[in-house]
């Protein structure tokens, strides 16, 4: 199998990572981080280099670009620790919107294309355990329209977003796979409440309480949907933890290429020279896996959704790995607010719980394992 870039997709990360260099740099973004983690200019930003556009159909005014180039975008971001809901906002609410009558694809397309508007999915509630049919708030249809009442949580940059795409139940059990619909409520309509927070890593989310809050039906086949753009989240989540771990790999060997300890360098230990390799080991599997995350993404809904959550198992014990080993060599400073260090690990411990946690995605692969109690693929 041919893993080369085209040109077109070389360039495209050789702007991002330019862009990155000359316009994102550490100092930036800590101050961003302190200052509550705002970043919806930066998001701005990334909409001038046409990224935001990156998804969405050309008919839309977007590139109708695939999930290799998502990819390549994801790595570099993550390499550059942009704190911006790109994914989010970029990548996952195209997934959504494309299910939508044509109408409403024509009226919110080209606002997310364009950065004009910031979309966000927001699907996560309490006590679902990253379950995504269990869904309790509530829709109810009468002469006006739709109205959602509920709660949802974690959402990435609630209190910046313009509107959100969220799903809730039209009828069934709590759990049921059926009986879910999408829904796209703006962020000032009658009933919605945001309470927004920064985040650990540095970034934004917040709680959407919606009390008969006014709604737009985007699909009733609502699960399928949401199955498949968290699997287009999982592939970027992948993606941008391998640019993250790539990154803080190379931070940590120059410092024990710099550091010294009893009048020698650290990179002169055989011990830890071992850990780095052993890092390194991880970072590969961990690229590995990633790659195979994005060209799975056009697969059939069972073989797609097996290859996501084995992607996000091995993504999230390398990522956990990763981060450990890296601040340890790194010996105290490695756990400062000052150091970037610390920031790539704090990214990446958020990262492993993002759109389900390594224990979850395990049992998800086990659950589609039993004919072969996973001896054979």
């Amino acid at each position: 199998m041919d893993f080369d870039f085209t040109d077109d997709q070389v360039s495209l990360r050789d702007a991002v990572a330019r862009w990155v260099d000359k316009g994102f740099d550490f100092s930036r973004r800590h101050a961003l981080a302190k200052a509550g983690g705002h970043t919806r200019a930066v998001y701005g930003e990334l909409a001038e280099l046409g990224l935001t556009g990156l998804a969405v159909p050309e008919a839309h005014g977007g590139m109708g670009f695939g999930a290799i180039e998502a990819m390549v975008v994801m790595e570099e971001l993550g390499r550059g620790l942009v704190n911006a809901p790109y994914a989010s906002g970029a990548l996952v609410t195209p997934v959504l919107l494309a299910a939508a009558p044509a109408e409403l694809q024509a009226a919110w397309l080209p606002k997310v294309a364009s950065a004009e508007a910031l979309v966000v999915l927001a699907h996560l509630e309490r006590g679902a355990h990253y379950r995504l049919s269990q869904v309790g708030t509530a829709a109810v249809h009468n002469a006006g329209g739709w109205t959602l009442t509920g709660q949802k949580s974690i959402v990435p940059a609630a209190d910046e977003a313009d509107a959100f795409v969220v799903p809730a139940r039209i009828d069934g059990d709590l759990a049921a796979k059926s009986g879910i619909g999408l829904f796209l409520v703006e962020r000032g309509a009658a009933g919605t409440t945001v309470k927004g927070y920064p985040t650990q890593d540095g970034g934004r989310a917040g709680e959407l309480m919606l009390a008969g809050a006014p709604a737009t039906l985007i699909t009733d086949n609502g699960y399928d949907v949401l199955e498949q753009a968290v699997d287009v989240g999982i592939a970027a989540t992948c993606a941008e933890a391998v640019g993250l771990m790539d990154r803080l790999m190379a931070i940590t060997v120059d410092y024990m290429n710099t550091r010294k300890q009893f009048g020698t360098t650290l990179s002169t230990f055989q011990a830890l020279r071992h850990r780095i390799a052993d890092v390194k080991m991880q970072v590969e599997l961990g690229r590995s896996m990633s790659y195979f995350a994005s060209l799975k993404l056009g697969e059939a809904p069972a073989p797609r959704r097996r290859a996501l959550s084995q992607a996000k198992v091995q993504l999230g014990q390398s990522m956990r790995f990763v981060g450990q080993q890296c601040t340890q060599l790194h010996g105290g400073i490695g756990v400062t607010d000052e150091y970037i260090g610390s920031h790539y690990f704090k990214r990446l411990t958020m990262l492993e719980m993002t759109y389900g946690d390594t224990l979850h995605h395990l049992g998800e692969v086990s659950a589609r394992m039993q004919d072969t109690a996973g001896v054979f693929a």
